[in-house]
């Protein structure tokens, strides 16, 4: 028999009320549950493309992120070339700023490095239509306008009204992803076209980082590690000694052994839209599109 491992307490507690003798555990700090994998149905859970899933190996424990190429295609190109060059192995987290996001993938460890291939074109924003749904959670402030935000897949993003896809040329409407605490997003230069081989990883909300960099994924497991990666710069002080990834690596290229078997609740289902009214009642309105985790559950064999 199989049984999963839920991610997101407040899932189970809110839409799907315990049943029976379901144990609780605590792990890392964040409260799990197990349930019987008939309590919600399979269909309304996603299995990721392991081609499209990264691990990210630190010392505090795994970091799973969401790759989309659909979105930046070129930007996730990069990432697993270099992935699959074992580029990233013992890269330092040379620029780490609490409350803010740590960057990464620099070789000389002080910002200035990057890999041997050309540097990449910005992909801050996408075209999409119909075939690409959003699952609309609410508006947004941001900049002068209110915007329509949700979730493509599990990636928060911002995007015209499909609607007006209608009365484009392409058929198409424009969005962006929102740098939310997860996400992962290229870092660059003032000049927009220098993204290379430098990432960061969010460890909170930065709006004015939005179609500005390119978005190229979004941490799935493991948020928990994002703010305990050490804060500080070898500017700031010579003695630092920052954090390294000691692995980086794309599921597909892992045996079956090894792989982390899990699944993504689908954001176009009923059970996300349980999910999101439960939220609302509990918090008294929908928390902002960045609050809102996307649940997972891990297979487990039964033992």
């Amino acid at each position: 028999m199989i049984k999963y491992i839920s991610l997101l307490f407040l899932f189970l507690i809110f839409v799907y009320p315990a049943a029976g003798s379901a144990d609780s555990i605590t792990e890392n700090t964040e409260v799990s549950v197990i349930f019987n994998n008939q309590d919600i149905p399979d269909e309304a859970w996603r299995t990721p493309n392991p081609e499209n899933i990264l691990y990210v190996d630190l010392e505090y424990g795994r970091i799973i992120i969401e790759l989309y190429p659909d979105i930046a295609p070129n930007h996730v190109a990069r990432i697993k070339e270099l992935t699959r060059q074992n580029f990233y192995d013992y890269i330092a987290f040379h620029r780490v700023v609490e409350g803010f996001m740590n960057q990464t993938g620099d070789p000389r460890g002080d910002g200035t490095g990057g890999s041997d291939l050309p540097d990449l074109v910005g992909e801050f924003t996408f075209r999409r239509s119909d075939l690409m749904p959003v699952s609309l959670t609410g508006s947004k402030q941001l900049g002068s306008k209110k915007i329509p935000v949700g979730f493509y897949k599990a990636l928060p993003v911002a995007t015209q009204p499909i609607v007006q896809a209608m009365f484009t040329r392409d058929g198409m409407v424009s969005a962006y992803g929102l740098h939310c605490k997860g996400v992962t997003s290229m870092a660059r230069s003032t000049e927009p076209n220098t993204a290379n081989s430098q990432f960061f990883l969010m460890r909170d909300i930065a709006d004015h980082l939005n179609a500005k960099y390119s978005i190229w994924g979004n941490t799935l497991i493991g948020h928990e590690y994002l703010t305990k990666i050490k804060v500080g710069s070898k500017s700031d002080n010579a003695s630092f000694i920052p954090d390294i990834m000691k692995k980086v690596r794309l599921a597909s290229d892992v045996p079956d052994s090894e792989r982390v078997n899990f699944q993504i609740l689908k954001t176009n289902s009923i059970f996300f839209e349980n999910y999101l009214s439960n939220l609302k009642e509990t918090e008294g309105s929908t928390p902002d599109v960045c609050d809102i985790r996307i649940p997972t559950r891990i297979k487990q064999e039964k033992q």
